[in-house]
């Protein structure tokens, strides 16, 4: 197990106050640091700010040179990444237009948008918005990973510590744990007699690092909130959710039987005993796990698929390859179905979806970037919403 990364969580302010970005740096070494001792890889630190409406003295117009304050400040601060925060239910227009040039200007800051939150029902005007954004952010790069770094948000609460979808309440600054844990469930299942024991065998591995990185970060004089055990994997066999789903007995997955697996993950980590946080449940990002990647090109696993596993497990849809010739309209309805899933089963969802300029459903993809394995875009169903999910109105949606 590794930890994917350490999220310090504060308020920013415009121009950038340098103090409060120093003092989550000095938190950041300090955690890292006591990490490492205590014998984890720590791959990033990051910053998570408040929502972009609630910055004090920022405009939407001020948004790329907010954000190059704060990649600036990351740098004197020892810091990787830093996530500048939502734009939320109700903001304008022009919050949403600014975030591709936020991101075409800076190369370590991530950003999002709300689409639906709990109380304030779906706001197919902000998928709309958050559609467009998906759009102009593929175009940036030629590789169309200018998506990475934006997320849309559904029912996604403060204290995330995974980018994008991370962000601070408010209020004084606290700290929380991502993991990459899926090597745990790759060990677990492998070779288990039963789903018992290889259940048994997950929580107690989740529980036994739980412990020790809670222990090794008790003596900071920092508020630290908890670890996310969402199980992120990297793009290698022995790090491979897929893999884990594999042997606990799913002949491929994608085939029927993925979705009883990814319930079983997905309460194993939620029972299992250790400070939580964030989502903690199960990731299955399809461009970060090489075996999920392989099937995904296969045509084993649709975007279909991983929604109807979000419905039990997981946070939403997570880097997925889409035709870059998607259209806004099409980009919408899949990010509805998410804002719909989150809202009627009271989950926090994402999606990063990610059109690839040039490429049509079925052509491979090649990647210069460690954490992506490479692949095949995936088909999507074609057709946009019309009629009254068509419009730009908001609506409630109980959950069940």
């Amino acid at each position: 197990m590794k930890i994917r990364s350490i999220t310090y969580f504060c308020d920013g302010c415009f121009p950038l106050d340098g103090k409060a970005m120093a003092q989550a740096g000095d938190c950041l070494q300090r955690a890292r640091a006591a990490l490492l001792q205590a014998g984890y890889e720590v791959q990033t630190t990051r910053v998570a700010l408040q929502p972009l409406g609630a910055v004090p003295g920022l405009v939407p117009g001020q948004l790329p040179e907010y954000a190059l304050e704060v990649q600036a400040q990351l740098a004197l601060n020892n810091i990787d990444y830093a996530g500048l925060g939502p734009v939320q239910l109700g903001d304008a227009q022009s919050y949403w237009a600014a975030l591709p040039d936020v991101l075409a200007a800076t190369q370590r800051i991530f950003a999002a948008g709300e689409i639906a939150t709990r109380a304030g029902g779906v706001s197919l005007g902000s998928i709309q918005h958050a559609a467009q954004v998906a759009l102009r952010n593929s175009r940036l790069t030629a590789d169309g990973l200018g998506n990475l770094r934006f997320a849309a948000l559904a029912g996604v609460a403060s204290g995330t510590p995974f980018l994008p979808a991370a962000f601070h309440a408010g209020g004084a600054p606290v700290f929380a744990v991502a993991t990459e844990a899926a090597d745990l469930a790759v060990t677990a299942f492998t070779g288990a007699d039963s789903v018992a024991h290889a259940c048994a065998r997950l929580v107690a591995a989740l529980e036994l690092h739980g412990a020790q990185v809670q222990q090794a970060l008790a003596a900071l004089p920092h508020t630290f909130t908890g670890i996310d055990f969402s199980l992120a994997p990297f793009p290698e066999q022995s790090a491979s959710i897929g893999v884990a789903l594999e042997a606990l007995g799913v002949a491929a997955v994608g085939s029927h039987g993925t979705l009883a697996a990814a319930a079983l993950v997905a309460d194993s980590v939620q029972h299992a005993r250790f400070a939580h946080a964030g989502f903690s449940g199960l990731f299955l990002p399809l461009l970060e796990d090489q075996r999920l990647a392989q099937r995904g090109a296969e045509g084993m696993l649709t975007v279909n698929d991983l929604l109807l596993y979000s419905a039990v497990c997981g946070t939403g849809l997570d880097t997925i390859p889409l035709a870059g010739d998607i259209a806004a309209g099409e980009l919408a309805a899949i990010i509805l179905d998410v804002a719909a899933l989150a809202l009627r089963l009271g989950k926090q969802l994402t999606a990063r979806l990610m059109p690839i300029p040039g490429k049509r459903a079925g052509d491979p993809i090649e990647f210069d970037f460690p954490f992506f394995a490479n692949g095949k875009v995936l088909a999507h169903k074609r057709g946009a919403l019309s009629g009254a999910l068509g419009s730009a109105e908001d609506f409630a949606l109980r959950a069940r």
